[in-house]
């Protein structure tokens, strides 16, 4: 996965949606301690500095250098280059040691993962009774009536250049493996669902799209999804590039604990 963002880290940094400190403030509740938390597949850091302000010191993790260049300084942020090369024992010893992280967090990145190895990480690392695994991604945004049913066909033809493990990100993490305990939200195959809304420009729109993976793998196949004749028939249904809108983006979450024996 590492070079799938590394061309447009830069753009990915500016143009993906932030949080809300609600959100954080609700993940933090479901943890007893504050002490460590691990933010794996970190980006440029938009959860982990969020994260960071409910727990003493964040581990922010992430297999591209080039993304973490872009990193957001934060006093509580620690940021690690974890390439798909490190060893199971040498990830758990850097990030803290067995049965030492609160809180791990997966911002919109989960699906990218070698679930089984990730999986075990999380289940040595994390602090026994207490520690919470959180995982979640945001569906395709909502404008209007118009708008809509363009961007969902766009987001099909996608598709054919979109790693397999996608498919979880597609369906909103229904089917997503998350073998963890209920912590009376967002259990495996019932994912809860937050309503997030956010103000957004026309280029920021443009933005968001050309930070999409699957945008840059097509375009160095010679497909350019986003020509110019594509753009100007969403200008149209957006009502215009001086327009900024509301949008709706659903989250979608799965929280858990180490199930009991």
């Amino acid at each position: 996965m590492a070079g799938l963002y590394d061309k447009q880290a830069a753009i990915y940094a500016d143009a993906r949606p932030t949080f809300p400190s609600q959100w954080f403030s609700m993940l933090a509740a479901l943890t007893p301690h504050h002490s460590l938390a691990w933010d794996a597949g970190t980006g440029n850091g938009q959860a982990a500095i969020s994260v960071a302000e409910h727990y003493d010191q964040v581990i922010a993790t992430d297999i591209s250098e080039e993304q973490l260049k872009h990193g957001i300084n934060h006093p509580r942020v620690r940021y690690l280059h974890t390439p798909s090369s490190m060893s199971d024992d040498e990830l758990v010893s850097l990030i803290g040691g067995e049965n030492s992280v609160d809180l791990v967090t997966v911002s919109v990145a989960v699906h990218w993962f070698d679930l089984e190895r990730f999986y075990s990480q999380v289940k040595r690392l994390l602090r026994k009774p207490g520690g919470v695994i959180a995982v979640w991604t945001y569906n395709i945004i909502q404008v209007n009536s118009e708008f809509d049913p363009l961007m969902w066909g766009f987001y099909e033809k996608t598709l054919a250049f979109q790693k397999p493990n996608v498919k979880y990100a597609f369906d909103c993490y229904r089917t997503l493996p998350f073998p963890f305990e209920s912590v009376g939200v967002g259990c495996e195959g019932q994912p809860e669902t937050l309503e997030m809304t956010k103000e957004m420009s026309f280029q920021g729109l443009l933005g968001l799209m050309r930070s999409w993976s699957a945008v840059n793998t097509a375009k160095e196949q010679g497909m350019d999804l986003l020509c110019e004749n594509v753009i100007r028939e969403f200008e149209k249904a957006w009502g215009g590039r001086e327009l900024v809108r509301t949008v709706i983006l659903r989250l979608t979450c799965l929280q858990g604990k180490l199930r009991s024996n």
